[in-house]
């Protein structure tokens, strides 16, 4: 099969996992929807979008034209806007998308940037999400300087189909940006698109600067100062790609440091150099002339990155673009290293920019899934097998996906179509999750829906940061068994949501229903139930059925845009506050303990001591018989101490016992538990 055409079929099938079996064709284009802006997020092409579901679309009426919107999303300074609206085929194969087709839907998601910015957001109903979109674009029209147009499509768009003419507002900056499937399927790991300047043939002439020698072959790193507007020329060609490697994105002009930048730029630009720390960037190749006493003349750069400064580099060009600011005395200083190693590109870069001097705090959660936590459960995903829930069945893999298109890669590496289709069958495309499907899990389970309701990328953020500050639990096997098990409670609730058919919010209900019962259990839901028969009770479903309608009428009754209300604490507060008649019957499934991931190895032991010692308690052996039993070896010791003696003691008297340490007790656990096996 054309690599194409498989691409297409598991694009349709991420779309599919994301909706019920009987989603409408609307819910599954606001599923494509969210799966291109993950990718386009993941490479910096698109960030922090938000969804408009369902998504609108008008047809022209007077003065205003036709439009329709799928998702947008707003610069913090109110400078640069993007669009997004979707053309959805929904076949699964390379469908063709036709010239009409594609000026067709750049029309709509143009007309309605022309309906926002007339005060169009009178006319809509506050409640959805449209409304917000709508208002902030409208309050912030003064400000525009550049807006991207984004046409997302599931079909595949011909050279000819996309020289479509890019029709501009006074004002504005128009760009028209189209992501086909055949775009899209670049966009696996490590093929990101690489950055190449050339500054001696495009740029206005090759760029002095002081070069030292290398540092153990690993890298050369380079001095030089750039002329701003020359930055701004380089930022505003190729924008957020420059800072694929940075840990952030832009911060916004609102912050205080960027503030501070702005101000600089207006009323002292001959100090910016002085005031500012300047950039940190990395390039993997360099065409450079040698001078004398370490002079050198840079003639060009091939994958350069801006991995710290992406801020003073933003700064710059909004001054520059928006407040049409003269920038010509304007100099940055520039350190360029260059890596002569490719392998050791992702050790080097991440810690360059963690440890480059920087003006706004960055944080450990600004680093993505690159942590010991992330690979830890990585590496379980493609180890642990799930029990087969009959006897004809075998089992598979909840794979998770910690880089961004790994599962199509692993999958095409099996190479025969054979091999193919039997990885697959281990590895459902049903059964792979993201990191920032993870995010909405954990948080809908520690109830804080109003998290999940701001968005993936900014809810994974959040999670991100409360291992940052309150440290990462710990990665064993019942970690990772839990953390599949609140999977399936998530997106069983989501077809359970699904199929109440209320109409849109589906993502806001699910996390406040979720949020709701681990809230009123005590997060007793028995997760290990869950995961040995890869399935929820009908107790169970039942009960998120009713309690979804009550989370659907809780959100509809708010004032104000139910989108934006859901993001707040206040929101989720008075809705946890709820008493609901339900059956009990649910209630009669729960574990007697709380499933609570533990945050260093002794706490693991001890939830798994708990777990298993009570099953011991009449067992009249010795430790040496359980020895006998399992092949394992204790304290030789101890050996004639009854296995009751011990299953008698909570973790805390345990640890109180002479002569026992944690090397000791983890085998004490370890031995109980291949007892149970």
């Amino acid at each position: 099969m054309p690599e194409l055409d498989q691409f297409a079929q598991d694009l349709h099938q991420e779309v599919l996992v994301k909706c019920a079996d009987d989603a409408s064709p609307q819910m599954r284009e606001d599923a494509l929807t969210e799966c291109v802006l993950e990718r386009l997020a993941e490479h910096n092409e698109a960030d922090n979008a938000e969804i408009i579901r369902p998504s609108l679309r008008w047809e022209s009426r007077g003065r205003f034209p036709a439009a329709k919107i799928n998702a947008w999303a707003l610069s913090g300074d109110g400078a640069t806007l993007d669009l997004f609206v979707t053309l959805y085929h929904g076949t699964g194969e390379s469908d063709t998308v036709s010239k009409p087709d594609v000026a067709r839907n750049f029309g709509l998601v143009r007309g309605f940037l022309r309906r926002a910015m007339d005060g169009f957001y009178t006319q809509l109903e506050e409640s959805h999400d449209a409304f917000e979109a709508a208002r902030q674009i409208h309050e912030a029209k003064e400000n525009l300087a550049t807006v991207r147009l984004f046409l997302l499509t599931d079909g595949v768009v011909g050279t000819r189909a996309a020289d479509v003419e890019e029709e501009q507002l006074p004002g504005l900056e128009l760009r028209y940006v189209l992501w086909d499937l055949e775009k899209l399927s670049r966009l696996q790991v490590g093929q990101r698109e690489i950055i190449e300047l050339d500054f001696a043939k495009n740029y206005g002439g090759a760029i002095s600067c002081i070069a030292t020698k290398a540092a153990k072959n690993e890298y050369r790193t380079f001095l030089a100062f750039l002329p701003a507007p020359l930055l701004a020329k380089i930022y505003g060609e190729h924008g957020q790609r420059l800072l694929e490697r940075n840990v952030r994105a832009f911060l916004q002009a609102k912050g205080k440091v960027n503030k501070g930048l702005q101000q600089t730029l207006r009323e002292e630009p001959h100090r910016f150099l002085a005031y500012n720390n300047g950039l940190c960037c990395t390039a993997a190749e360099i065409d450079v002339e040698s001078g004398k006493n370490g002079h050198a003349t840079l003639k060009s750069v091939k994958d350069f990155q801006i991995v710290n400064g992406g801020q003073t580099t933003a700064s710059i060009f909004h001054a520059w673009k928006k407040e049409r600011t003269d920038i010509s005395d304007v100099v940055v200083q520039v350190k360029l290293t260059v890596l002569t190693d490719p392998a050791k590109v992702a050790d080097i870069v991440p810690l360059i920019s963690r440890y480059a001097n920087s003006q706004n705090k960055v944080n450990t959660a600004d680093f993505s899934a690159n942590g010991k936590f992330h690979h830890q459960l990585e590496q379980l995903s493609r180890t642990v097998w799930t029990m087969p829930v009959s006897g004809m069945e075998r089992g598979t893999h909840w794979y998770y996906e910690r880089a961004r298109g790994s599962y199509l890669d692993d999958k095409a590496r099996q190479g025969t179509p054979a091999r193919i289709r039997e990885w697959e069958r281990q590895n459902p495309p049903h059964q792979k999750f993201t990191k920032t499907d993870l995010a909405k899990f954990e948080h809908s389970w520690k109830a804080l829906p109003h998290l999940v309701c701001k968005g993936a990328e900014k809810n994974f953020i959040e999670f991100a940061q409360t291992h940052d500050e309150d440290g990462e639990p710990m990665v064993d096997l019942n970690h990772f068994q839990h953390v599949v098990a609140r999977a399936i409670l998530f997106r069983t609730t989501e077809k359970l949501v699904s199929a109440q058919e209320f109409g849109g919010y589906r993502a806001n209900i699910v996390a406040y229903t979720i949020a709701w019962l681990a809230e009123k259990s005590g997060q007793r839901i028995d997760l290990e139930t869950i995961w040995s028969e890869q399935k929820i009770s009908p107790a169970l479903c039942d009960t998120i059925t009713e309690v979804c309608k009550a989370a659907n009428e809780h959100l509809l009754a708010q004032t104000g845009n139910v989108g934006e209300v859901s993001k707040r604490v206040e929101c989720w507060e008075e809705f946890k506050k709820k008493k609901l008649k339900l059956s009990t019957a649910w209630e009669d499934e729960l574990s007697a303990t709380a499933f609570v991931a533990p945050t260093c190895e002794e706490d693991a032991l001890a939830a798994e001591w708990d777990k298993i010692r009570k099953k011991f308690t009449n067992d009249a052996r010795t430790i040496e018989g359980l020895e006998a039993y399992t092949g394992k070896v204790w304290v030789v010791s101890r050996r004639r101490d009854t296995v009751a003696s011990y299953a008698a003691l909570t973790w805390d008297q345990l640890r109180m016992r002479p002569g026992l340490g944690l090397k000791k007790l983890r085998a004490l656990v370890e031995m109980f538990a291949a007892a149970l096996d």
